[in-house]
């Protein structure tokens, strides 16, 4: 997995390219948790070069998002193919996580 970071607007931006799974989670949490610890407010997660994503993955994610709200951030997914999107609606995190089509509207979310 490649995970590329960067700043617009105030909002942390991380594009993740490459399947996220048991082996890629962990070095993606440890980049997660360094931003959390600073209590970034605005998180936008790209996920338009991810096709595959399992549990160890979506536990990243849903461990980041209570992380951010112990602080009152806010944590928008966006980008997500119909693969992984699919994985997030099976495992009913489709309501808890914030997904935008795009990046324009995940800036929205996070206004």
């Amino acid at each position: 997995m490649k995970i590329q970071q960067r700043e617009k607007d105030g909002i942390c931006i991380f594009e993740l390219s490459g399947d996220l799974d048991f082996h890629s989670s962990p070095e993606l949490r440890e980049k997660l948790h360094a931003m959390t610890d600073k209590q970034v407010p605005k998180v936008l997660i790209n996920l338009k070069k991810v096709n595959y994503i399992d549990s160890s993955g979506l536990a990243t994610f849903v461990e980041v998002l209570q992380r951010i709200k112990k602080y009152n951030g806010k944590l928008v997914l966006t980008d997500l193919v119909p693969s992984v999107r699919g994985v997030f609606e099976i495992a009913k995190l489709d309501s808890v996580f914030s997904l935008a089509k795009s990046e324009q509207e995940a800036a929205q979310f996070l206004s």
